[in-house]
């Protein structure tokens, strides 16, 4: 029976709730608005497969990509409209012109992330894009596993913690499953996101009904320094080196407890693909650099060589040291920063002023810094 006594031993996966016979698991949130599994003992029959499908329990071990790829959709307009290089986009496309089923996430009408599904073209729109929130699994994993068993085509993209989740629950492999986990440093708080977002609809006079979309990526000042927009009755747009929500997101301050010791790093999700920024190809590949988004495809498996190798993309063969030395999140956890229950004990009210006392260096780490420069700067020199 799951019994989760250390938050870190869980990632909210939703494996165990799906497979449970008794349905007598339920995903319940806790005070920082994360999900865990709570068991009925009146109604669970001790049969074990919650513990067996677990990804944090049953961990797989490290694997090496078979390729790596620095890569670009060759249509500009779905690149622009793509976290980085529009290739989850001709994924999924390939799939549905297959007959198949692309899962993904995207926003709610309330502007939660969820995990969804869709068959049409049309629906892919809505998965395109990071989303800086953990999403709600729900019962993909059991409806992804209809759809495999009826022999259908199955595109389905997560974390990588999800992924292997997915992997756990189904507990076979299936030729007609192609999984794609997207790079990931660490999943922020639901329940920190809306409070953010309501807060931000306050102070800026937003009608949150009036939104049509927001991205936590938006490249109209181009892929490397991206903005957080929201489009609405009055549109809003940050820097997001500037924004406090992803000032926080980046110094990982409300991260699930889990990601800062992930199941699932360097690749033991056992995905097919994985797809990432190419983050440090103007040092690496700088004549395939145009701050309009390039991706990093690691290729795992055979079958997702074979899916790759049907594209039609701009492509350039790369090696796993160049591309994790700019994604370090690829292979390691990061830490558990210093004044998390700090942030989580004083945001609600003023966050803004919160994620800068949580994140300005101390006056002491700043003449440390100023001094390290002067010193590199003199030796090279």
């Amino acid at each position: 029976m799951i019994d989760i006594k250390d938050k870190k031993d869980c990632c909210g996966c939703s494996a165990c709730v799906q497979v449970c016979p008794k349905q007598c698991i339920s995903m319940n949130e806790d005070e920082e608005g994360f999900l865990y599994p709570k068991v009925n003992t009146d109604l669970c029959i001790n049969c074990h497969l919650c513990e067996k499908v677990c990804p944090v329990i049953n961990q797989d071990g490290t694997r090496e990509p078979l390729a790596v790829f620095a890569a670009k959709n060759t249509d500009d307009s779905i690149r622009l409209n793509s976290s980085s290089g529009g290739i989850f986009t001709l994924l999924s496309e390939s799939v549905i012109n297959n007959g198949g089923v692309v899962f993904g996430a995207r926003f709610d009408e309330n502007w939660n992330v969820v995990h969804d599904y869709t068959e049409t073209k049309e629906g892919i729109a809505p998965f395109k894009s990071s989303k800086y929130v953990q999403s709600r699994i729900g019962s993909t994993f059991k409806e992804a596993e209809k759809f495999l068993k009826q022999g259908r085509q199955v595109l389905f993209s997560g974390t990588p913690c999800q992924i292997a989740g997915l992997k756990k629950y189904l507990r076979k492999d299936y030729d007609n499953l192609l999984s794609v986990e997207v790079v990931c440093h660490g999943v922020p708080s639901p329940e920190v996101w809306q409070y953010y977002l309501n807060g931000l609809c306050k102070e800026k006079h937003i009608d949150k009904d009036s939104i049509k979309h927001i991205s936590f990526r938006n490249k109209v000042t181009g892929w490397k320094d991206y903005t957080f927009s929201i489009e609405a009755n009055k549109n809003f747009s940050h820097y997001s080196r500037e924004n406090s929500f992803m000032r926080g997101f980046l110094s990982d301050l409300y991260l699930r407890p889990s990601c800062h010791d992930c199941p699932a790093k360097h690749l033991k999700s056992g995905s097919d693909i994985l797809l990432c920024d190419y983050w440090g190809i103007q040092n690496i590949m700088p004549e395939f650099d145009d701050d309009k988004g390039v991706s990093g495809i690691l290729v795992n498996t055979e079958k997702g060589r074979d899916f790759i190798n049907k594209l039609t993309i701009e492509l350039r063969e790369s090696n796993f040291k160049d591309i994790a030395t700019y994604n370090p999140s690829m292979l390691k956890s990061v830490k558990v920063p210093e004044k998390r229950a700090y942030f989580f004990n004083n945001y609600q009210s003023d966050f803004a002023l919160t994620v800068r006392n949580c994140t300005t260096p101390s006056f002491s780490t700043r003449v440390k810094n100023k001094l390290k420069s002067i010193i590199i700067r003199f030796i090279k020199h």
